[in-house]
C-alpha cells in the first residue's frame, strides 16, 4: 500500500475574480480517516472538488492514488458523496444502486453488500423520493461504497442525521479504513473531530491546521476541539 493516498501542494482555486484556495497543503495517510472541518463557505467542497478531479481553475499540484487529480484512470477508485443526494428520485434505492453497479462494472451482487452497510435493508426498494433525508443520504453513501473504492470522499455525509445514526456510519467509516480504504470526510460540526485520525482545520480558503486531533489539543492545552480552532484564529489574525 502506498504511504500517502493524497498529496496536494501549493493548490490554489479561482473562481470569477476571487482566490477561494490559498495554496493549501496536506497529505491523507493511506488507511485512515482524515476530517475536514471548518465553516460553511471556507473552502471545504471546493478542495474537494479539486481532489475528485471536477474543480476548474486549479493550480498547484494534486496527486490522488499516485496519480494526477481527475486522470480517467482513477474512474472506479474513488468513491465521492457530495452534499446534495446523487441519487435519482424516481428509482427505489436498490434500483438506483444496481444502475450505478451497471455503469461501474462491479458485480450485481455488491449491490445487497452496501445496502446492508448502509442500513437501508428495510427501505431497499422503497422509491428515494419517499425517503428521509438521512435516508438518502446512506443511499448516496452506498452508491459511492460499490466496488469497494480505495478512496472515498465525503461532503458533510452526516448532516441531518440522528446521533444514533450518526454514531453508526463513524463506525463504518473506521471499518473501510481498517480494510484498507482512505476516508476524507468534511464536517462543520466541530464535536465529529474526535472521531478522525487526522484533521484539516480550514478558514477562509488557508488550511490551519494539520494533525491529529489530542496533538491539536495538547498544543491549546484544552479538551475543546472549538477552542482550538478559536485558538489558531486569533493566532493567524495577531501574526498580520
Amino acid at each position: 500500500m502506498m504511504k500517502n493516498a493524497v498529496s496536494c501542494r501549493e493548490v490554489v482555486v479561482v473562481r470569477g475574480d476571487r482566490e477561494v484556495l490559498h495554496g493549501v497543503g496536506f497529505d491523507l495517510r493511506a488507511g485512515t480517516v482524515t476530517g475536514l472541518l471548518g465553516p460553511s463557505g471556507c473552502g471545504k467542497t471546493t478542495l474537494i472538488r479539486a481532489i475528485v478531479g471536477l474543480q476548474a481553475k486549479v493550480t498547484g499540484d494534486v496527486a490522488v492514488l499516485g496519480l494526477p487529480a481527475g486522470a480517467p484512470k482513477l474512474r472506479g477508485r474513488i468513491g465521492y458523496v457530495t452534499q446534495e443526494p446523487s441519487v435519482y428520485g424516481d428509482l427505489s434505492v436498490s434500483e438506483n444502486l444496481r444502475f450505478f453497479a451497471a455503469v461501474l462494472g462491479v458485480p450485481a451482487d455488491d449491490v445487497d453488500r452496501v445496502i446492508d452497510a448502509v442500513e437501508l435493508r428495510s427501505h431497499a426498494d422503497v422509491r428515494v423520493d419517499r425517503l428521509s433525508g438521512g435516508q438518502r443520504s446512506r443511499a448516496s453513501l452506498a452508491a459511492a461504497l460499490l466496488g469497494d473504492p480505495e478512496l472515498l470522499v465525503l461532503d458533510e455525509p452526516t448532516v441531518g442525521l440522528d446521533p444514533v445514526l450518526r454514531r453508526d456510519l463513524w463506525n463504518l467509516f473506521h471499518s473501510l479504513a481498517d480494510a484498507g480504504a482512505t476516508l476524507l470526510v468534511s464536517s462543520h460540526v466541530m464535536d465529529e473531530a474526535s472521531r478522525c485520525d487526522r484533521l484539516l482545520l480550514m478558514r477562509d480558503g488557508d488550511l490551519l491546521a494539520d494533525d491529529t486531533p489530542q496533538a491539536l489539543l495538547d498544543s491549546v492545552g484544552t479538551d475543546d476541539i472549538e477552542q482550538v480552532f478559536l485558538t489558531l484564529i486569533d493566532r493567524k489574525a495577531g501574526a498580520r
